[in-house]
């Protein structure tokens, strides 16, 4: 397939600085696959869009404030260190800009530095040298990392905004998106509905935002990220399925880690490991049965998993009807509940 296949035209105003707040008003695009029709609702009335027994699976990544700023030395130039992924003996995955040689130090304050012990195309490590926990200097110097297309600066509301209520595996440099979306209060009508819920774990890294560069979409590499399947939320999972329920994924990361487990070991399973799973129409979902996600920008893995989910017209047309009823597009915008 080719990437022009998933373009759209996009008014760049439509991009959402901030979240609604409750966040469960939040609009919601509900696509029906069987009938196409197109209906507009709020998030807030998740508990009537659903059935009693479906079960909702959640991302409990939590994200890191972990872009920091720092000065390169010698020079003293200003530059911001996004760490990535903790590679254990001190030993970090960052993303920074700049030109940078092995054994180039990053000062971030008088006693914590990393210095560069790789940079090449297949990335940047550093090792830190701090006398406090790396999590004790996210918190007292990190922002959190916005995406570039949320044009201003990140504040602390972000801390909160961009972080889902029950998040809890600190991991991730991004967040799982459709789920900021929940707030105590829907879960609880959830309950009252009995629509079950269950976690997965899978820490959005730049492999989720890795631009297609190719253009046979087939050509391209999905990056590694992490993931964990509980032995809890195996059994739910499975007894949904026999009991004829929809397991309901809130989020992109969601689908790919319970389609990775079911890829490889032919139903959920409790596991950890890593996914590259690159979803593109024509694959076979074995366990997804509807998702919950915001909307996403063109030519991106994520929308190619959304089209391969619900059809590449469907999810044009849906779009389309996005912009022209002027949804909040991206991490802190609206909503599509695909049945």
């Amino acid at each position: 397939m080719q990437l022009s296949e998933f373009d759209f035209p996009f008014d760049p105003s439509l991009v959402a600085s901030e979240p609604v707040i409750p966040r469960d008003r939040a609009r919601l695009l509900v696509l029906d696959r069987a009938t196409q029709q197109l209906t507009h609702r709020h998030v807030a009335e998740l508990p009537a869009l659903l059935e009693p027994g479906d079960l909702l699976v959640v991302n409990d990544t939590k994200v890191m404030a972990a872009r920091v700023s720092g000065v390169k030395k010698p020079t003293g130039t200003s530059v911001e260190v996004l760490f990535v992924k903790d590679l254990g003996q001190g030993r970090w995955e960052i993303m920074v800009k700049g030109s940078f040689r092995a054994g180039q130090v990053i000062e971030f304050d008088q006693q914590s530095r990393a210095t560069i012990v790789k940079r090449d195309a297949t990335g940047t490590e550093v090792l830190v040298d701090s006398p406090v926990p790396m999590t004790q200097l996210f918190q007292a110097r990190g922002v959190m990392p916005l995406p570039p297309y949320i044009k201003r600066a990140a504040t602390q509301e972000d801390h909160r905004w961009y972080q889902t209520v029950f998040a809890k595996h600190e991991g991730a440099i991004a967040a799982p998106t459709a789920g900021l979306h929940f707030t105590e209060d829907l879960f609880r009508r959830l309950r009252e509905a009995t629509i079950n819920m269950a976690t997965v774990t899978l820490h959005v890294g730049p492999g989720t935002f890795k631009p297609v560069a190719t253009e046979r979409i087939e050509d391209h590499q999905m990056g590694v990220e992490g993931f964990t399947i509980s032995e809890d939320t195996a059994k739910v999972v499975q007894a949904t399925k026999r009991a004829g329920g929809r397991v309901v994924a809130v989020g992109t990361t969601v689908v790919r880690t319970l389609e990775t487990v079911a890829k490889e070991k032919g139903e959920v399973v409790p596991m950890s490991g890593e996914s590259r799973l690159f979803v593109t129409p024509g694959f076979q979902f074995k366990i997804v049965d509807a998702l919950m996600t915001n909307f996403h920008l063109p030519r991106t893995t994520l929308l190619m998993l959304v089209s391969a989910f619900a059809g590449i017209e469907p999810i044009r047309t849906a779009y389309e009807a996005a912009v022209n009823e002027r949804y909040r597009f991206y991490s802190y915008g609206d909503a599509m509940l695909i049945l």
